[in-house]
């Protein structure tokens, strides 16, 4: 088919891209054009199914009714309210809705544009937190290898992907990282693996090497997503909310992935039964359609705060988009979908279904590991020697002119589809992928 030249700018050059090849992408441009349900449309034409949620955020899928309809009204209602001093009704019934979603004891929610937003602030009212107390000297944050906690000096500071890290000077002091989880012996593992909840002790050892009294807070992803799907070995985060608790720490869970259905829970704090202090959120709130993000906070955090007079602002933070009437619009709509459509007993009840088609690739050319939980998996390949990453990009660029949309992360292919997805959709994507690894190189 055709390009339709209305669809792709003739100029490509002032678009700076993220986390994009820029060059070989503006040779050869992947280019969407509209998007429904579970396919978006490029600019030839073609279908292409979405295999990964958009970027890990279109949970309920595309161009949903009631949510294009909320933001439609809402644009024409309340374009923009301020959120310094003044309010607007929308963001206090979107932070009620997520308060009754939320693990118990979650009870306050303070708006942010982004996951890399949310993980600044969870950061800040960690380290306030402390200082509020009179435990100033608490001001050592602990993130994790292997960690993803977005693209800000806090978020890059504490997370442990090192092309995020090198280009950027001096981050963050007085920072330490715990290893990551992802032990061989666990490789193969349907779920959560066996091994691995020891290394939740070194938190201890950096305890013992700083002295908890000057901690504020561990901050990890119950299951860390953008770095390649390293999932918690049974044990290990009930092993850190128990250190933590012992020590005066508070625990931060990273759930911007996780968040809204992925692993078949509202969160996966509910999924494994473990009790944070703080929950940064994103993606999956406004379902990826207006950029919004969360921190849910206990009531001990929040009140915390609320001591001296009344007409003093208690926390010097915040942002000219938080709670935003059109995204808070946006989030309402996005919370009544799931509910509306069961989407996330929808997940937990597709996922050994998932976990089947994804293991099927066990024996694939150049695979050499699987991991998957809910409606998340990794297939991790052999990388090239002396080109790392170049198989798994390959891969993305054959699945896509197969109409198919994966995500790669290093030689790692992550996939997270909508949580609307049909088994013979599922089919599709694994067997498209199979497809293309047994011709790769």
């Amino acid at each position: 088919m055709a390009l339709d030249r209305n669809s792709v700018p003739n100029d490509l050059s002032a678009f700076w891209m993220p986390f994009t090849a820029n060059r070989q992408f503006k040779k050869a441009p992947r280019m969407f054009v509209s998007a429904d349900r579970m396919h978006y449309k490029t600019a030839d034409g073609r279908e292409v199914l979405d295999g990964t949620a958009g970027l890990w955020c279109c949970n309920a899928g595309h161009n949903r009714p009631r949510i294009v309809e909320a933001i439609r009204q809402q644009a024409g209602e309340l374009d923009y309210a301020p959120a310094f001093q003044m309010g607007h009704p929308k963001a206090f019934e979107l932070a009620s809705a997520l308060r009754d979603m939320a693990p118990d004891g979650m009870d306050h929610v303070f708006f942010t544009n982004s996951g890399s937003e949310s993980v600044e602030t969870a950061l800040k009212i960690a380290l306030a937190y402390h200082r509020a107390r009179g435990d100033g000297a608490r001001t050592r944050l602990i993130g994790r290898e292997r960690g993803y906690h977005g693209v800000n000096f806090g978020g890059i500071s504490v997370g442990g992907i090192v092309n995020n890290r090198k280009m950027f000077g001096t981050l963050l002091t007085g920072v330490d990282h715990l290893p990551h989880t992802h032990l061989p012996e666990n490789a193969w593992s349907r779920g959560q693996p066996a091994h691995g909840a020891h290394l939740a002790d070194e938190l201890e050892r950096i305890v013992a090497l700083h002295g908890a009294e000057t901690i504020a807070a561990v901050i990890v992803e119950p299951m860390a997503g953008s770095t390649g799907v390293l999932l918690p070995p049974k044990g290990y985060l009930e092993r850190l909310r128990e250190i933590c608790t012992r020590h005066g720490i508070l625990l931060i869970f990273d759930e911007v992935i996780t968040g809204f259905g992925r692993l078949g829970s509202s969160f996966a704090a509910e999924h494994f039964d473990v009790q944070p202090d703080l929950i940064t959120t994103a993606k999956g709130l406004t379902n990826g359609v207006i950029p919004m993000g969360a921190v849910l906070a206990t009531p001990q955090i929040h009140d915390a705060f609320m001591q001296g007079p009344e007409h003093v602002i208690e926390l010097f933070h915040g942002y000219t988009y938080s709670g935003n009437p059109v995204a808070a619009a946006a989030g309402l709509a996005t919370l009544e979908t799931y509910r509306e459509d069961g989407l996330f007993e929808r997940a937990a009840e597709l996922a050994p279904y998932w976990e089947e088609a994804l293991h099927s690739l066990r024996g694939t050319r150049h695979v050499i590991d699987i991991r998957n939980m809910g409606l998340i998996g990794a297939v991790e390949l052999e990388p090239i020697a002396g080109e790392p990453t170049r198989r798994a990009f390959q891969a993305f660029l054959d699945c896509y002119e197969k109409g198919v949309l994966i995500r790669t992360t290093g030689d790692i292919i992550a996939m997270s589809p909508p949580l609307i997805i049909e088994k013979a959709q599922i089919d599709q994507l694994i067997g498209t992928l199979k497809e293309v690894l047994d011709k790769l190189d």
